[in-house]
């Protein structure tokens, strides 16, 4: 009987704690871009004592996929639902965790520098972001994650700036080798790469300076590994995802490297399902991080 009763009050405790601990999520926000001459829309998760404590956080940058927006970590990969558990429980310590919205941009500059989103993210978005909540602003306390092209922009954005990011964990980060670049069809290269690097090009000339530029195999080659070496990497993709050769072509170009990483093949496809499946274990690899 004492063990019937000791196991029902723990649980109403349970219970009890998951809901005081449950962070809020607001959305509709948005911050006026000088560089885009636009509006960015963004939403955050506040961590549950947010509005009670003195304390400041650490911080996350959660990027959504292709044609998604600022909402789609939220109404898709429940991810403030896996925050609450996971923060009551200590997998990970508390934190602030940002979803801008970026368009189809890949959250790089394009081209011709119509739309200069990397600029924009950098210079006013992380200042805006970081003097407007209360947040530690210093690279041991800020990561930077997202799934498919927000995997690749996080990749892009921390290779860039290792100053600025302590951990970096894409999802089935849209990665292309130049070999599949080449081979995509024309009228997959006009609908999705053209705006971001140029109309029209077939074969081997879009392996453009532009491309060579954003893209995470050639960033790895060119710049200063040490510097590289200063960011913690956690990066996974499906066993049926049809972006396993950029994943895996980074791993063992990282190997080669000697550039310190976790790198996870799990079974799942190119869908919400993975990545709900896989978003806790990136924020903890991130929370680590802040200890």
């Amino acid at each position: 009987m004492k063990n019937t009763i000791t196991i029902f009050l723990l649980f109403i405790l349970s219970i009890n704690l998951s809901i005081a601990q449950k962070g809020k999520i607001i959305e509709d926000l948005s911050m006026e871009s000088k560089i885009l001459k636009d509006s960015v829309h963004f939403s955050i998760y506040l961590p549950s004592d947010y509005d009670t404590s003195d304390r400041k956080y650490p911080v996350v940058y959660l990027l959504h996929g292709y044609t998604d927006d600022e909402t789609a970590w939220v109404q898709f990969g429940e991810v403030n639902r896996i925050l609450d558990r996971d923060i009551a429980t200590g997998k990970m310590p508390p934190m602030i965790v940002v979803m801008p919205d970026a368009g189809v941009s890949w959250y790089i500059n394009d081209h011709d520098g119509k739309v200069r989103y990397e600029d924009m993210f950098i210079e006013e978005f992380l200042p805006h972001i970081e003097s407007s909540y209360s947040i530690r602003n210093q690279k041991r306390f800020r990561g930077i994650a997202g799934l498919s092209m927000g995997g690749y922009g996080a990749f892009v954005l921390a290779l860039k700036y290792p100053e600025l990011f302590a951990a970096c964990a894409p999802l089935s980060a849209a990665i292309y080798t130049d070999e599949e670049v080449i081979s995509h069809s024309q009228k997959r290269w006009d609908k999705t790469e053209a705006v971001l690097y140029g109309k029209g090009l077939q074969g081997k000339k879009r392996l453009t300076k532009h491309w060579k530029a954003n893209n995470p195999l050639h960033l790895l080659k060119k710049l200063d590994i040490e510097k590289i070496k200063t960011v913690r990497y956690y990066f996974d993709c499906g066993d049926d995802d049809f972006l396993y050769k950029g994943n895996a072509a980074t791993h063992i170009l990282l190997k080669d490297l000697k550039i310190a990483h976790e790198f996870r093949i799990r079974d799942g496809q190119h869908n919400w399902m993975y990545w709900r499946s896989g978003i806790s274990d990136a924020l903890e690899f991130i929370g680590e991080s802040f200890h």
